[in-house]
């Protein structure tokens, strides 16, 4: 009896609560282990890739986002002072550039301190925000990688608000 109470004392794993919203969404699902779980995602411009870590040692939840997009080594710099000008429009999260291979991703975390269980609805804000993140600037990458724009020049085009329809 003792044995089935521990059991249930014991805190849900934070990533079975994102395993079934994906379920829910029909997005494709790889879990390999009990502390990663790795989403693909259809974008508008590209699939995105969402990874999640849970680490036991910190109650904490690391959310990494990238898409199909690798900055060529001619091009890092600028995408480098577009991300610095992205993350200051940002107000949770953050992108980053990996320079050595030109990887960016999306990323975010969610501390659950003192055996806090995460809900539903965190789960689906920590990946909603990344996805929208990663839709909203895409073109914005696209913009100084491929089109040879600056930094500034890309920001600008990427925080314009349209109205209406075409």
């Amino acid at each position: 009896m003792s044995a089935v109470l521990s059991i249930l004392d014991e805190p849900a794993n934070p990533l079975d609560t994102f395993e079934r919203i994906a379920a829910r969404y029909d997005w494709t699902v790889e879990r390999n282990t009990d502390d990663e779980i790795n989403l693909i995602v259809e974008g508008s411009w590209s699939d995105l890739h969402l990874c999640l870590n849970w680490r036991e040692e910190f109650e904490g939840l690391h959310l990494a986002c990238g898409f199909d997009l690798k900055v060529p080594a001619q091009r890092r710099e600028e995408v480098a002072r577009l991300v610095s000008l992205i993350n200051e429009q940002l107000l949770f999260g953050h992108f980053d550039l990996w320079k050595q291979d030109g990887v960016l991703m999306f990323r975010n975390g969610l501390l659950l301190c003192g055996g806090v269980e995460v809900t539903e609805a965190q789960c689906e804000a920590l990946m909603e925000l990344a996805l929208e993140s990663c839709e909203r600037f895409y073109p914005a990458f696209q913009f100084v990688i491929w089109a040879g724009k600056t930094a500034e020049a890309a920001i600008e085009a990427s925080l314009l608000e349209t109205q209406g329809e075409a």
